[in-house]
């Protein structure tokens, strides 16, 4: 499983990758195994504020609908605009170009609270 050690990790198989004051977000590697092809991404919250744990979208699965929640308070400023036409980028490049939302960082504080690479795995048995 790829866990890259970089990213901060959620007990809700978010991963979250600071770069200054923003972050982008996506679901892990082992989420997008366990909802297996993602053949939509729904994200209406675009300019808004979302509190940390708050939904800011969904995720469809040929299985299943499961929602995002993000793992830092912020406004998200920008949707990840390839997944409308390639929603399978969630399961070929989780941690690439397939990241969903980018946020901005309103508390930093909230991401030394988050797991990391080696916590997460241990949740998941990696």
């Amino acid at each position: 499983m790829n866990l890259p050690a970089t990213l901060k990790y959620t007990k809700e198989h978010e991963w979250v990758r600071v770069e200054g004051d923003v972050a982008y977000i996506g679901i892990t590697d082992h989420a997008q195994r366990e909802l297996g092809d993602i053949v939509y991404v729904d994200i209406d919250t675009l300019d808004k504020e979302v509190a940390q744990n708050d939904v800011f979208g969904t995720v469809e699965a040929v299985k299943t609908v499961s929602d995002l929640f993000s793992p830092i308070t912020g406004t998200v400023l920008e949707i990840n605009d390839k997944l409308d036409s390639s929603p399978e980028l969630v399961n070929s490049d989780p941690y690439g170009d397939g990241w969903m939302v980018k946020i901005s960082v309103s508390n930093p504080a909230e991401l030394e609270a988050l797991l990391s690479a080696e916590t997460y795995g241990e949740l998941v048995g990696a």
